[in-house]
This record gives structure tokens, C-alpha cells and sequence, in this order.
């Protein structure tokens, strides 16, 4: 006999599945970064004693490190801390404090906007919302944003600073943006002069299939357009090594990296750069971090195929009802027919599973349709994730019943 949501509220799970979060199994693949810190030395490549200050920058192979990774010139990059949403953060403040390179601070206008495609990022509207920049929904295809609504905005709204971008396997739809989509972002005309794109790269090597999916080499694309200083590159090494002490990358254009050295040098006299020693010497090259990535992609496989057998089984042929199966990334979203997310939310939690709240993917956590949900499966083991897909599920159905 099937399971109904009744029969799984007896279970009595307690699963919190509200981010995506490394699993333990998959912070055990770095667990060298810490059991041979003692032998590593303090010493780099050139001398520098990296239990000193100095080097905002990052330690010179850190930044040839991230060079490699991102496909720049390592005077192109930045190596900094654990986190790039650090880094994002601290750019957005800079330009509301300061201005960005091409114009002036952003406090002394009126009104600042950014457009947000969505779903989204829940933390890069965070800081949007924090720092008072009004932000704009811009509809998501399977290949980026709508660009005839994002060009149209920018035509018709000289305030827009920005765009958020996850260009590869996208937080949370899965979407890779397309190389005409690049293009048009590098090329379109802007109001602003300082107008920027936010490049999160975050998921560039987390793959979930054998095929190696790649974007468009962005800051190439904004320097054959006219437009050198439009984007930012930001990446991060927290879902390679460890989440909370891993490395983070900012690249750019020289004008902007010597924007931000200017910036960042009042606020820190330099990153942990014996953090940045470990990580080198660990990962070696960009062949280690894909090695490392692929036993990374082994544990997390199993997983989204999980959610997606027990969705199929459970949700397929219902009106309405969609999810995506991602080649890439964190997260899987779930469609609900309009006005049934948030009460399959609380229907989840009533039975043990917590989930991201419904609507959090969107500016001001407002879903206009009531339909998204964002499914985090990484962190649970596999068979608390086949469960919990069961869970969802159900919890699903019986507010579906409930109508």
C-alpha cells in the first residue's frame, strides 16, 4: 500500500533541508587541509612569511591559483578569504559608499536598482535589500534572463546599476546561460556608465553529469564589446574544501582591480594567506580541483537522481506540477501549481522536514505565483534524501487535496 502524508508524519523526521550545505562526506574529501596544516610551513613559493600581514591581494600563487580556474591573467585576480559572497557584499557597499570606477557614489542618487533574475539567489537580495537598492524581477529561460526584458529595463530606467548572475548551473534553477545571452549582456547599451554585471560563478566545476558543461568567457565578451569594465567575476572554493575556511576569488578588469585594492586596503592589511598556502599546496592545479570535484560529483549524483525518481513516481502527471533535473549545482526547483508553495512548506515542516522558505528565492521573499520551492539535497545522506523526496512529495499532495 502507497505511503500517504499521514503515514510518513508518523516517521517523525527531523531534517532540516533549508541550504545548501556541504555534507559531511563531502568535507572528509579535504580532510588533509587540516590533518597536514602542521607540515605545510609558513614559507611560499617566494619567500613571503605568510603568518605576517601584508599582500592585500592574496599571496601571488593564490591569485595564479584562481587565475587558472577562471581563465584570467592572475594580475586579474584577487585571492581573498572563505567567502565570495564576502566579496559581493563588500563590492556593493564600496559602490554605495565610494562609486565604482566610471561614476560616482551611489548614496547621493535618489533611487539605486538592480535587476534580479529569478528565482534567485536568496543572499544576493539579502544585500540588496540591506543596502536599500531596489531590486526587479527579470524572468529566467533554461538558457539565462530574458534579455528582451532586461534591455528593455535598462532603455527605460536610468537607476539600474546591476544585474545578478549565476551564468553556470544557476542557484536554484539549474539554467546555463547561453553564448548569445553573454554577448548580450556584454554589448547592451547601459545608462549608467558604471553599470555592472555580478558574475557569481559559483557552481563553475560542479558538474552532476560526465558532461563538463562551460559559459562564455565573460570578461572577454565586455572587453570585445566596448565594455572592459562591466563585468565581475566572483568565485569561491567553499563546495570544494571546506565551506567555512575555504578560499574566495574576485577578477575584473585592471582598472577595477586596482579600484578594489584601493577600497579593500582601509578594511583588511591582508587575507589569511596560510589558508591560501594550504589550499595551493592541497589542490596543486586546476587537474587536482577536478579530480577532487569528480569524487565530490560521485557522492552528490545519487542524490539528485533520488529526488527525481521519487518526484516522478509521486508528483508525475499532475497538473501543474514541474521540477527541474539540473546537470550542475546545489539545488533542484519545484513547481506548484500558483498559490501552493508556502502550504507545502508548512504541511513539510509539520511532518519533520524543514525546507528554504517558499518565496525566499525571489526579492523581498514575495513569489508573486506562490509556485516555487527550492530543494536543497546535498547535505542529508542519500537514504534521508530518498525519504524526504518521498516527504516533499506528499506534503505536496495533501495540500493539493486540501484545495
Amino acid at each position: 500500500m502507497a505511503m500517504t502524508y499521514d503515514d510518513f508524519k508518523q516517521l517523525g523526521m527531523r531534517l532540516d533541508m533549508s541550504r545548501g550545505k556541504p555534507a559531511p562526506e563531502q568535507l572528509d574529501l579535504s580532510r588533509a587541509l587540516l590533518d597536514e596544516a602542521g607540515t605545510v610551513g609558513y614559507l611560499s613559493r617566494d619567500g613571503i612569511d605568510c603568518r605576517n600581514y601584508g599582500h592585500v591581494l592574496g599571496l601571488p600563487e593564490a591569485r595564479e591559483f584562481g587565475a587558472t580556474l577562471l581563465d584570467v591573467p592572475a594580475a586579474q585576480v584577487v585571492a581573498a578569504g572563505n567567502s565570495s559572497l564576502e566579496l559581493m557584499h563588500d563590492m556593493l557597499a564600496f559602490a554605495m559608499l565610494f562609486g565604482l570606477p566610471g561614476g560616482e557614489a551611489w548614496r547621493k542618487r535618489d533611487d539605486v536598482a538592480f535587476l534580479c533574475p529569478v528565482p534567485g539567489y536568496d543572499r544576493h537580495f539579502a544585500i540588496c535589500e540591506a543596502l536599500g537598492i531596489r531590486m526587479i524581477n527579470v524572468p529566467m529561460n533554461h538558457d539565462g534572463p530574458d534579455m528582451d526584458f532586461v534591455e528593455a529595463q535598462m532603455a527605460r530606467d536610468p537607476a539600474i546599476k546591476g544585474i545578478w548572475c549565476v551564468p553556470l548551473y544557476s542557484n536554484p534553477s539549474g539554467a546555463i546561460y547561453s553564448d548569445a545571452v553573454v554577448r548580450r549582456l556584454a554589448a547592451m547599451p547601459a545608462a549608467a556608465p558604471d553599470f555592472r554585471l555580478f558574475w557569481d560563478d559559483a557552481y563553475r566545476f560542479h558538474h552532476l553529469t560526465g558532461q563538463k558543461h562551460t559559459t562564455l568567457d565573460v570578461l572577454a565578451a565586455c572587453a570585445a564589446a566596448g565594455h572592459e569594465d562591466r563585468a565581475l567575476v566572483f568565485a569561491s572554493l567553499s563546495k570544494v574544501t571546506l565551506g567555512g575556511g575555504a578560499m574566495a576569488f574576485l577578477a575584473g578588469s585592471r582598472r577595477n582591480i586596482d579600484w578594489w585594492q584601493q577600497r579593500v586596503s582601509v578594511r583588511t592589511i591582508g587575507p589569511d594567506k596560510l589558508n591560501q598556502l594550504r589550499h595551493v599546496r592541497f589542490l596543486r592545479d586546476r587537474a587536482g580541483l577536478e579530480r577532487l570535484m569528480e569524487r565530490h560529483r560521485e557522492l552528490l549524483s545519487p542524490k539528485f537522481a533520488a529526488i527525481a525518481a521519487q518526484f516522478g513516481e509521486q508528483l508525475g502527471g499532475l497538473e501543474g506540477v514541474t521540477w527541474n533535473e539540473p546537470a550542475g549545482g546545489y539545488f533542484i526547483s519545484l513547481y506548484t501549481p500558483p498559490g501552493f508553495a508556502k502550504r507545502t512548506v508548512a504541511l513539510a515542516a509539520a511532518a519533520g522536514l524543514v525546507l528554504t522558505p517558499a518565496g525566499a528565492a525571489y526579492p523581498y521573499g514575495r513569489d508573486p505565483q506562490d509556485r516555487h520551492l527550492r530543494i536543497a539535497p546535498t547535505f542529508p545522506s542519500l537514504e534521508d534524501v530518498r525519504v524526504a523526496a518521498q516527504g516533499i512529495a506528499l506534503s505536496l499532495r495533501r495540500a493539493l487535496e486540501l484545495a
